[in-house]
């Protein structure tokens, strides 16, 4: 079993940047890919980011490269979503996921445990 605690979110304007933070129990966190989602008002939950076990292979949604880098620190248990030059459109509540049967997707059905998020507010 894992959990995941997501911190970091605030309200902040336009350009301004923002690093969240999923501490995540369990023994076996290392071996986990780890993602993460972002969910707006009315709408469907979509994926950032993932990273895989070792940080040797990152993805992103188009949406954020560029802006947005995903890391992690196995030692820590911890795993990183720093946000920068952020936008109005990036508002949303953003959830830590972890994949433990590694798939290695962006689809959100994949990641079998999931945050409480943290609300990420950006004002033009």
């Amino acid at each position: 079993q894992v959990q995941l605690v997501e911190s970091g979110g605030g309200l902040v304007q336009a350009g301004d940047s923002l690093r969240l933070s999923c501490a995540a129990s369990g023994r076996t966190f290392s071996m986990y890919t780890m993602g993460w989602f972002r969910q707006a008002p009315g709408k469907e939950r979509e994926f950032v980011a993932r990273i895989n076990w070792s940080g040797g292979s990152i993805y992103y949604a188009d949406s954020v490269k560029g802006r947005f880098t995903i890391s992690r620190d196995n030692t820590k248990n911890t795993v990183y979503l720093q946000m920068n030059s952020l936008k109005p459109e990036d508002t949303a509540v953003y959830y830590c996921a972890a994949d433990s049967m590694l798939y290695y997707s962006d689809s959100a059905d994949k990641y079998n445990y999931w945050g409480q998020g943290t609300q990420v507010t950006v004002s033009s």
